[in-house]
């Protein structure tokens, strides 16, 4: 039997006429940009609209801060708030600010800061907001990528990647942004570890109902996340919370339905032994329409687990963490705070809470922890 084959011959001059349409197309959604879309590493059909437009959600770049005293007038005790500790300086950034600025262009000491948060993936990240020794100012796009925030810089306008913190279309693109470690905790944890720390003040220069959730009830395991287009993976439930931790080129992701009952959890990443927390704290800052009634999540941290050359393992006994070698107990920020080991502090590791489709858009890699 003869196999027929189908050749289609296509125009250049259709082929142009193609590109120049899809040229417009673009041109139209970069309307009043100057990012160079010539240079990218997406595809940037896979750029949706989220709603605002460019600065449409400000950042804030003239941070002001102010004593635990006058915030606990307004933010309640199980409030939650990025917790951030440099060259032993503290600071709060409450997510009912974050949640409705997204950024913050802060500075502690010589270190500029970018403070970030995506409501749409729980996505608390801070980075160092300098490449190759050059500062630059962040603003919120208006641009989503996997449901994620794509942020832009104010000198190239290039964009960049909340999660990831790379640069995706413009002058920049491939340049990743260094992240820096930090926790969510209530307020009240902030206020027990780090009783000098400051508190971001509402005085945003922006009048904003801070305190009311706009996305209520989103945080909720059974929904299904928003502007998002691509295949989700099917091991978890999109909208389950994670605990995302990438080290030695590996990315591993606890679910909370585990670890908030185990509290905590001896592991190995590659080479690396460490050790995830998870005890009371936080309420979620996108459940009840006010934050401070939000089901409560708990507080996590993530920690390499050797101390001096030793190797530690740790438990949850009588409502406190210990090391099962030493007893010594020991606080969610991974300091010990009573016992042989009194003092002593446990090297913080990159990680974040998230819901679970978005770590797994990002690094599809991903192995899920299972109980051992």
């Amino acid at each position: 039997m003869k196999t027929l084959r189908l050749i289609i011959v296509v125009s250049p001059i259709f082929v142009m006429q193609f590109l120049v349409t899809l040229s417009n197309v673009y041109s139209q959604q970069f309307q009043g940009w100057k990012t160079n879309i010539t240079k990218n590493s997406v595809d940037l059909s896979e750029l949706k609209s989220g709603g605002p437009p460019k600065d449409g959600i400000p950042s804030i770049n003239n941070p002001v801060f102010i004593s635990q005293t006058e915030a606990n007038y307004w933010i309640g005790n199980s409030e939650p708030v990025i917790a951030l500790e440099l060259n032993d300086e503290a600071r709060a950034y409450p997510l009912q600010i974050l949640i409705w600025h997204e950024i913050v262009n802060d500075k502690i000491g010589d270190t500029p800061l970018l403070v970030t948060f995506c409501p749409l993936c729980y996505s608390a990240i801070v980075f160092d907001r300098r490449t190759d020794g050059e500062t630059h100012e962040f603003g919120v796009s208006g641009f989503l990528r996997h449901s994620d925030m794509i942020m832009f810089d104010r000198k190239t306008e290039s964009l960049w990647q909340q999660f990831t913190g790379e640069a995706v279309v413009g002058d920049y693109t491939g340049t990743n942004l260094k992240i820096l470690p930090s926790q969510i905790m209530a307020f009240e944890q902030f206020r027990e570890l780090y009783p000098s720390g400051k508190v971001l003040s509402k005085k945003t220069g922006h009048s904003r109902p801070y305190g009311d959730n706009p996305y209520v009830g989103y945080d909720d395991v059974d929904n299904t996340p928003l502007f998002m287009d691509k295949s989700l993976d099917n091991r978890l439930k999109p909208m389950e919370k994670v605990i995302g931790v990438r080290y030695d080129n590996q990315q591993r992701a606890y679910p909370y339905t585990l670890t908030q009952q185990k509290k905590t959890i001896n592991d190995k990443i590659g080479e690396t032994p460490i050790v995830i927390f998870h005890i009371d704290g936080a309420r979620s800052a996108m459940d009840a329409a006010q934050i401070d009634q939000s089901r409560k999540d708990g507080t996590t941290g993530v920690f390499s687990s050797i101390v001096d050359d030793k190797i530690l393992a740790f438990s949850f006994k009588d409502d406190t963490i210990i090391d099962n070698q030493t007893g010594s107990r020991w606080n969610i920020s991974g300091k010990s705070v009573g016992g042989p080991l009194e003092g002593q502090q446990l090297k913080p590791l990159i990680y974040g809470d998230y819901f679970a489709f978005a770590w797994l858009v990002f690094w599809p890699e991903t192995e899920i922890y299972k109980q051992k």
